[in-house]
């Protein structure tokens, strides 16, 4: 398979996958169908935790994504052992998120595990904040940088 045709496969991660994942998700997914990308990519989102399994994202994830014409579906699941080697990014929001994420990364994996916010050009390397005890400014910004680190990650792969 050539690597113009080769899916690149995406899993966003935070903790309950239920506010910045499932943004991350949505933003990325419809970042690349603007650009007529879409069918090169498999994108999903998971959390380190099971707090939401099966839980649909925050209100107030999905009122962001719709008020910025970004359509959101998803239901939280947890990470498990097969996603390090199913996908070729897991990129996650925060430190914590990176420091369970290696724990559970089984030996053999290829995934490339790393900070979404590494993709962020104005600011790389930055987490992106858990939103969930604050108002709606939170989920404002996480929006905003998740836009930006989409367009990143996609300057990053040369597309």
């Amino acid at each position: 398979m050539s690597s113009e045709t080769q899916t690149i496969k995406v899993l966003f991660v935070c903790l309950g996958n239920i506010c910045r994942s499932p943004m991350a998700e949505a933003v990325f997914a419809h970042t690349v169908k603007q650009r007529g990308l879409y069918s090169r990519f498999t994108i999903d989102s998971a959390g380190t935790a099971g707090y939401h399994v099966g839980s649909a994202p925050d209100r107030r994830t999905v009122v962001t994504c719709k008020q910025h014409g970004v359509p959101i579906s998803h239901r939280a699941r947890q990470v498990k052992a097969s996603d390090f080697s199913d996908f070729d990014f897991v990129l996650c929001m925060d430190r914590d998120n990176l420091e369970d994420l290696e724990r559970m990364r089984p030996r053999e994996s290829r995934a490339k595990v790393s900070l979404f916010g590494d993709y962020d050009e104005r600011n790389p390397g930055r987490v992106i904040e858990d939103p969930y005890y604050g108002g709606k400014e939170g989920f404002k910004a996480n929006f905003q940088q998740v836009e930006r680190c989409s367009a990143g990650l996609l300057k990053s792969l040369g597309l």
